[in-house]
Order: C-alpha cells, then structure tokens, then sequence
C-alpha cells in the first residue's frame, strides 16, 4: 500500500520584524512594527508589540502610544523583505524533497516517503534557517495540508512547549489540536463564513472535521467540503510545484504628496511602468494591452474628486520598457485634468502571453530582435547593480512624489552602498 501523505507547513515568525532584527541585534528584545505606504498603518507587528497595537490601526493614532511603550516602528522595505524571503526559501528548498512557495513568509513542503524522525527534520529546518538566515519559523507537520497548516499555528501558540515544530501525526495530538481550535481560526474559512458555520452547531475545527461534506458542498462551496475533509485526514490539496504565470501585472502606488501639476505624474507612471515591465519579462512574458489610471484621494470632502483610466492597444506584442513607458505616458496625458490633487496612479499590463507564443498578423511590425537584447542588458545591470541603475530617463534618480517611508532601515542586502556594516 503507498504510505501516507504528509506535508509541512513552514513559516516565518512575524516576519517583516524578524527582517528588521536580523540587522538590527539591538533590538532583538524590542517590540516592533513596521508600517504601510506612506507610513499610513500598523501591517506587520512582532509577538511582543501586539499587546500595544492593533493590526491595521492608523501609525497617527498610535504614535505616542508606541513611543510610550518602547515599540519601535519602521516603514516598509519591501526590497529586503522580498530578498531575505528568497533566501529563507531558497534555503528550505535545498531541505526538502518538493516545495510550494505559498506566500512571502510560508511555504508547503512535501515529506511522504522521508524516513527518519519526521519531528527532528522539522527541528533541523527550524535551527537551520535560523543560523543562515537569522529568521525564525515554526513548523507544522500533518497529512493534510490543511492539518499541516493546523500544526504550524499550534507551534506557534505554544512556541514554549513545542519548540516551534509540530507533528498531527499522532490521533491523540491531532484530536487535542481540532478541539482546541475555533472554527474561524481555520485555513480558509475566517470570521465572515464562521458565523454561517456556528448556526450549524460547527465551532470549532473538530465539528468541522465530523460534518457531512456533501452537506457543507451544498450549503457553502466545494472548498469548504475539501477543508472538512483535509481536517477528517483525507489529502485533498495537491503541492503546487510552479507558480503558475500571472495573467495580469499591476503596479499601484500612492504618491508622497498630492500631486497637481502633470510633469511630476508623467515621472510616477514612468517609473511604475518600468517596475511592472521588469516583472513582466521576470516571468518571460509579453503584453498586449496596459491600462493606465489615476485618482484624486476620496477621504476629503473639501477637496474635488476625479478618477479616470484608459486602456491602450500596443502595436504588437512587447516586453519593451520604452514601448510601455511611451504609450503609458501618452495616455495618461489624455487622462490628466488640471486643478485637481491627485494623490494615486496605477499601471495595469493586460493580455499577458509567453514569449513566440502569439498570434499575430502577417504584416503587423513585431518587436525587434535588437529591443530584445537592450531589455536584457538592462536587466542583468540592474540585478547587478541594483534596482533602476539603468532605467528610463522619464525615471528621476530622486523622486519628491515618492512614497513617505521616513523611517524605513537600510537596504541591507540589495545595494552595495548600505551594506551591513559592523564595527
């Protein structure tokens, strides 16, 4: 008979402030949150700093209480967070026989068939992330991927007593884990579907897992009748391998300051242009269509407000920054209203296709073989060099419509000149 399946769940402890720490030692006993756009909200708070603020709350409305509790905030650096997740995954890959990268923090292995102690190979993987990386995980291991993702909660609940590493295998365990877990708290259902749950007498994990799925498919969706049967041990969720191709590529930021004349716009969605350009060919795909929008804010009654977007056909199929960035720019000149603050823009790359496999008209122009070199070159510079060492000259060096990130720390791992430095 083939074994039983198992998988693991493993995920980074209140990860964007564990990045912060791994650089900043000092602060390894110092409550920390790190903050959204335009250091506008409370997004990621480490276990000590949960006591002081809630998730989401405005940094304003938090400031002093914070200071007053020696919580130290930060804004967002998406670039070291996104390059420490690559190494702690990169990392854990090299670990485990098959990997799924779930999302920045968490990642799904596959364990059937490992032999050995499947609770030391956890053990490993916990103490060795955390020696080369500095970022510490919790481990949950089950037949199920929903019971994996079960474990690893109940690691991270009880990090005392369990060590961070969690094994459902055990009935009795498993039993513990689904009587002690509210329904909500459950992969995939959450607050809104819980309620619904409750008027079935289904509150916690372990109802759930003793429910009729057909009932559940009928009364709700098939996902919810896979999560109750992945809860009973029945391995419904396959590992996702690859990361499919996104159909769509977006890049959306608010502007530092509300923008009112149209150069200081053309520069942001130049420079948005070029970043979702960058991921386009990242994934070695074309575009066919982009879509080019901005806004006014829409919290102030005082203020007059306009929103507005255009689509835009490109002559042929491209990855071409320069190509994008002219047509975006374009349109955004027929977008553009003066007398208006406008404080967004978003760029939208549509149509999305893999590189040759399109079909286009005979006599239609095609992107040319020396535009395919040039993008090439730009990317290997600025995966050398740093992100928008070359970009396009639309792109200032130095932007005053940034976003506000006042109190962001050093790219430590992604630009020479800030370099972790030890004295």
């Amino acid at each position: 008979m083939p074994s039983e399946r198992v998988f693991a769940l493993i995920d980074c402890n209140s990860f964007y402030a564990s990045c912060e720490r791994v650089f900043r030692p000092d602060l390894a006993n110092t409550p920390i949150v790190v903050l959204s756009n335009n250091d506008g909200c409370i997004i990621a708070r480490s276990y000590d700093a949960k006591p002081y603020v809630k998730m989401g709350e405005p940094y304003f409305q938090a400031r002093e209480r914070l200071q007053r509790h020696g919580v130290v905030a930060f804004s967002s650096n998406y670039g070291l967070y996104g390059d420490m997740s690559e190494r702690v995954m990169t990392l854990i890959e090299s670990m485990v026989p098959a990997c799924e990268v779930y999302s920045i923090d968490e990642c799904f292995a596959e364990l059937t068939g490992v032999p050995g102690d499947l609770l030391e190979l956890g053990r490993h993987i916990r103490t060795k992330v955390l020696r080369c990386t500095g970022i510490p995980v919790g481990v949950g291991i089950a037949s199920t991927k929903t019971l994996a993702k079960l474990a690893n909660h109940v690691a991270k609940q009880h990090q005392e007593r369990t060590g961070g590493v969690v094994d459902l295998a055990d009935p009795l365990k498993r039993e513990w884990a689904l009587r002690k877990t509210p329904v909500e708290e459950v992969w995939g259902i959450g607050k809104r579907l819980s309620r619904h749950l409750r008027v079935l007498g289904i509150h916690t994990a372990m109802d759930l897992s003793l429910a009729e799925p057909r009932l559940l498919r009928q009364q709700f969706s098939v996902v919810v009748e896979k999560t109750a049967r992945e809860l009973a041990g029945l391995s419904c969720l396959e590992l996702d391998d690859a990361q499919a191709p996104k159909q769509e590529i977006c890049c959306s930021r608010m502007f530092g300051m509300r923008l009112e004349h149209l150069a200081p716009i053309r520069e942001a969605v130049a420079s948005y242009t070029g970043r979702a350009a960058q991921k386009l060919r990242a994934q070695g795909s074309w575009c066919k269509r982009l879509r080019v929008s901005i806004r006014t804010g829409i919290f102030n009654p005082h203020e007059q407000h306009h929103a507005q977007a255009a689509l835009v056909e490109l002559p042929y199929p491209t990855n071409d920054t320069l190509l994008l960035t002219r047509a975006a720019t374009q349109a955004l000149t027929r977008l553009y209203r003066p007398g208006f603050r406008y404080s967004k823009a978003e760029v939208l790359l549509l149509d999305l296709c893999p590189a040759g496999q399109f079909s286009g008209d005979l006599f239609a122009p095609a992107q040319s073989a020396r535009s395919e070199q040039l993008m090439a070159v730009l990317d290997q510079v600025n995966a050398r060099y740093g992100r928008e060492t070359l970009r396009s000259a639309s792109v200032p060096q130095v932007a005053d419509w940034a976003m506000r990130r006042e109190l962001m720390s050093q790219a430590y791992t992604t630009r020479m000149d800030q370099l972790w430095r030890v004295r």
